[in-house]
């Protein structure tokens, strides 16, 4: 366990010293309130015995004060009621700001260049990195170093009670109490680790097989592996179901550990008082006290046993994270932002991979200008493309540019209204900007004969909407992103020659101003540029201007509707 406190850590600096006041105060008054229950209870037993003995004869009845502990009874009573809401409010409120922060630099972390590809090749594993994985931070918190604390100073004061009647009596309780309450609690933790970890990295899987068994029942059922699916889930489940009988069992037998110990504790305890009463080293009701803390003294152990179980998961979560929360926290600087696009020999791979396919690029787009990037698919055109829109770092060299809006031929549209799908271009848009783009992108009309108009709702990845409808109210929220640059990357591949045709003059219309970067290998596309560039085999080989030979001879050698 020893990395699971290493305070270099940077989920632990993160969740421990987010709001270090609070996180203490947080634990002081969860040990208040354990002690002041011990205290109520001690306190009770010790004023009903001596009330007891006291009512036994009227000179000492009318002699002895009821009105002291019965203030002091009220008093524990209230503040424990009072520590117990304060010790909720503070510990919850600190715990869910530190975990606010954490998710924020996760978030950071897959804003970087690569990491939104990466989302989307994993997105049930980083989902679960996001839940599952910080909900385990605040178990950290909440179920085992507060409750860890507050044990040990309920044995501590146990302890310096008992120790008042006798020192030694003292000394021993709070030796055994720390070595059976903790020891139960150390053994639990190493004993059920593997069996937290295991279930919590099975949970992961049964939750990633599901999501790919609902994704692509189709598909499986055509390959005639939906059985074989099944079977993996089955699989999965049952390690689930062991991990978690297994836990189930450690938790009984934790139980029962705890209750031995405190029955031993409380039976030594009755011994030892008995026998103070009985050389008259401590009276009746001081020995009823004694006993009385003493049975409660073993309960905040008893409550470990929660966290303990849940120790493994935690551990798992702090080395899942860390690497995650230390690279958002060390970002590198944001690339230069120009009026111009300028490539300084840039040499970029794949996501993900170290292979690169483009070169040693140089060139220089002004603002305003109009460049198309041609070439055979795999010379390394959308890769430039990527660069430019920072979804992928350069292995080599430096770019620099203008914020940039990226349109491809893949339509990104979320099971939301068509208000909304738009609005994640500008979420300060109103209903007049959103029916200018969506007019500008001609489907203006479509939506106005839709039921809800605005409000319509599209099915999971824009069912609802045709292929080109898709893709023009992409156009229209590209229209609504205020970006200097657009990058289309073979925008109106898959598009009938009508639509595609009313698509590149809809975006002719409204680049005035705007630079714009192309990849294509069509002649439709590129021919909005004003510059065509050459890209064969990752590197720069042409560069014509249009009203040159060049220009023509390069924008009829590309492929035709």
């Amino acid at each position: 366990m020893k990395s699971l406190f290493f305070p270099l850590n940077p989920v632990l600096r993160q969740l421990l010293l987010a709001q270090p006041g609070k996180l203490v105060a947080g634990a002081v008054l969860a040990a208040l309130t354990v002690i002041a229950g011990m205290a109520l209870l001690g306190l009770s037993g010790w004023f009903i015995t001596a009330t007891s003995i006291a009512g036994l004869h009227a000179s000492t009845a009318l002699m002895f004060d009821v009105f002291g502990p019965s203030a002091g009874i009220r008093l524990l009573a209230i503040g424990r009621t009072g520590s117990r809401y304060a010790e909720r409010l503070v510990t919850h409120d600190a715990t869910f700001a530190a975990l606010a922060t954490i998710r924020v630099d996760l978030f950071r972390g897959w804003s970087l260049p690569e990491a939104g590809k990466r989302l989307l090749r994993q997105p049930a594993k980083l989902l679960f990195r996001l839940t599952a994985d910080i909900d385990a931070l605040e178990s950290l918190y909440l179920r085992l170093i507060v409750p860890a604390f507050t044990a040990l100073c309920a044995a501590l004061l146990a302890a310096v009670a008992l120790g008042f009647m006798q020192i030694s009596m003292g000394v021993v309780f709070a030796v055994w109490l720390l070595l059976s309450g903790g020891g139960i609690s150390a053994l639990l933790i190493r004993r059920a680790q593997r069996h937290a970890i295991v279930r919590s990295r099975a949970t992961e899987q049964l939750r990633s097989a599901t999501i790919d068994l609902v994704a692509g029942q189709t598909d499986l059922v055509m390959a005639g592996r939906i059985g074989a699916q099944c079977d993996v889930l089955a699989g999965i489940d049952g390690a689930l179901a062991r991990a978690d009988l297994e836990l189930n069992r450690l938790e009984t037998r934790a139980a029962a550990a705890y209750s031995i110990a405190g029955a031993i504790t409380l039976a030594g305890v009755l011994l030892a008082v008995a026998a103070l009463v009985d050389s008259q080293a401590i009276t009746v009701p001081v020995a009823a006290l004694g006993v009385l803390i003493a049975l409660t003294a073993v309960e905040p152990f008893a409550s470990l046993r929660r966290g303990a179980l849940e120790a493994g998961r935690m551990l798992l979560a702090v080395r899942r994270l860390g690497p995650r929360v230390a690279s958002a926290g060390s970002t590198a600087p944001d690339a230069e932002v120009t009026a111009d696009v300028r490539f300084e020999q840039v040499s970029a791979a794949h996501a993900g991979s170290d292979m690169a396919i483009v070169h040693g690029v140089s060139l220089t787009v002004a603002a305003g200008e109009r460049v198309a990037l041609i070439g055979p698919s795999g010379a390394g055109k959308s890769t430039l493309l990527a660069v430019a829109a920072r979804e992928i770092a350069a292995l080599a060299g430096n770019y620099s540019g203008p914020r940039a809006c990226l349109f491809t031929q893949r339509t990104e549209l979320f099971q939301d209204s068509v208000r909304d799908n738009l609005r994640l271009a500008d979420p300060q848009a109103d209903d007049g900007r959103l029916w200018e783009a969506l007019r500008a992108a001609g489907l203006e009309a479509e939506v106005q004969a839709m039921t809800g108009g605005l409000d319509t709702r599209l099915g999971e990845g824009g069912l609802g909407l045709s292929g080109g409808q898709s893709r023009r109210l992409a156009l229209a929220r590209l229209f609504l992103h205020e970006s200097p640059l657009w990058l289309l990357d073979e925008a109106t591949e898959a598009l009938n020659a009508a639509t595609a045709h009313d698509v590149l003059v809809r975006l002719a219309a409204r680049c005035e101003g705007r630079t714009l970067l192309i990849a294509t290998h069509l002649r439709r596309e590129a021919a909005l540029a004003d510059r065509l560039i050459s890209i064969r085999h990752g590197r720069v080989n042409g560069d014509v201007r249009r009203g040159t030979v060049g220009f023509e001879a390069a924008l009829q050698s590309l492929r035709a509707d």
